[in-house]
């Protein structure tokens, strides 16, 4: 291997010639920017961001996200390089080594290589994040019928449809208030995962499926109207689904700390025009992973949750009636006077209508799980002693997640109380 560049002070932390294996490979393999951006990480023993021109986070390297934050900032020695291909800026490499000082020669032949990954990559996202938007927007919700169109339109994005596609419903919701718009930050990570595995891929914000029911929400509420989600539409066989959805995930919980993440995906449509169903399905698979606390979820693998894919999209409103007539009326108590019968009702149920099982999981006593179940009857008129009783409630159940109805207390500390028992200790007698 050769020796370190001459007129490098101090040598680099790799050669150079090691250094251009490194990334290069990254480049020539088709591993996406991401992996670019570790392989010169790795080469150059140093902590890595690479920004677009207009100064968009591309792809990051460092250590965590105080690193992250500290490179983009300038501090402890960060520098920030510019990437140009012939005359056109195309982004910047903000960079800190962690040893001794980079050899200035491996610096320069990655930073080239780096720029020319960029500028590669930037084919499909020339077109404005407005035209992207409008395409997904009128795919999903079944405004484009003509199969021709679609994948003309598709084309005109640098996306190909004739292999197919996956639809994925990303989400990552900050867990504390956020300055900013953090929901463009959450798109551009969540972007990032997916192009990392298929470059051509596409995301916006749109709305997406039936409106999630708010209690007391007034007839023109706009919380209470269809909710905008993040789509990302990803071209190419199932496999290529699987591994962009989690890609996504990876990104945004490496680049989004203090997040909560939920990740769903469709089943692979070879045929464009069935493209708005693969969005329903993204989608309940999303609301139902965030209600059972899973932060990846696909349609396959949601169960009997499928079953209502139909009633979610083309009856919207007989399953919101089912939910408000079993359900609604337990969650609404719950909210109002912080109890746990929703959550009671569910343990019991998954637990074959056993009160001294569901009683254990709840850290609670058997005469607590039976007042509580009396509470779920006096409120709902169904009772869990029926098999009626039990189905029609277990339905309603599976409604309030299929509309991505948040239950009592939040999707997080519900999915948390799923995880690890009741959030109270000995658990309080309600």
């Amino acid at each position: 291997m050769a020796s370190a560049a001459q007129g490098d002070p101090g040598g680099g932390a790799m050669t150079v010639s090691a250094a251009f294996e490194e990334v290069s490979e990254a480049v020539e393999c088709g591993a996406g920017l991401p992996a670019v951006a570790r392989a010169a990480a790795r080469a150059l023993d140093a902590s890595v961001v690479v920004l677009d021109a207009a100064s968009n986070v591309l792809a990051v390297a460092c250590q965590s996200s105080e690193d992250e934050r500290s490179v983009l900032a300038g501090e402890r020695g960060a520098e920030a390089l510019e990437l140009r291909v012939a005359d056109v800026r195309v982004g910047e490499l903000r960079i800190r080594g962690r040893s001794e000082a980079t050899g200035l020669s491996a610096r320069r032949i990655v930073t080239t290589l780096i720029a020319q990954e960029v500028d590669r990559s930037r084919a499909p996202e020339r077109a404005s994040e407005a035209a992207i938007g409008d395409f997904l927007s009128d795919l999903l919700a079944r405004r484009l019928t003509d199969r021709a169109n679609i994948g003309a339109r598709a084309g005109e994005l640098g996306c190909d449809l004739t292999g197919g596609a996956c639809v994925v419903v990303a989400r990552a919701r900050p867990h504390h208030p956020e300055e900013g718009d953090w929901r463009a930050r959450v798109l551009t990570v969540a972007w990032r995962g997916a192009r990392g595995v298929e470059r051509t891929s596409l995301a916006a914000e749109v709305e997406l499926g039936p409106s999630r029911p708010r209690a007391h929400a007034a007839p023109d509420d706009r919380a209470a109207r269809a909710d905008r989600e993040l789509a990302l539409l990803v071209p190419g066989a199932a496999e290529v689904g699987r591994r962009a959805s989690a890609g996504v995930l990876t990104e945004l919980e490496a680049g989004l700390e203090g997040y909560g993440s939920v990740v769903g995906l469709s089943r692979h449509t070879t045929d464009s025009v069935d493209l708005h169903r693969a969005g329903s399905e993204a989608l309940l698979a999303a609301n139902v992973g965030e209600a059972q606390g899973e932060t990846l979820l696909g349609f396959d693998d949601t169960g009997a949750y499928r079953l209502l894919l139909s009633a979610m999209t083309e009856d919207p409103e007989e399953l919101r009636r089912f939910h408000s007539e079993t359900v609604a009326p337990i969650a609404d108590y719950d909210q109002q006077y912080d109890t746990e019968l929703v959550r009671t009702l569910e343990t019991f149920l998954d637990a074959d209508g056993n009160v001294a099982k569901t009683a254990e999981r709840l850290f609670t006593h058997r005469h607590t799980v039976r007042y509580r179940l009396d509470r779920v009857r006096g409120l709902s008129g169904l009772d869990v002693s029926s098999s009626d009783g039990r189905e029609r409630l277990s339905l309603g159940l599976k409604a309030m997640r299929v509309l991505g109805v948040a239950p009592p207390g939040g999707p997080a500390a519900h999915g948390r109380r799923r995880e690890g028992g009741s959030a109270r200790p000995g658990g309080a007698d309600r």
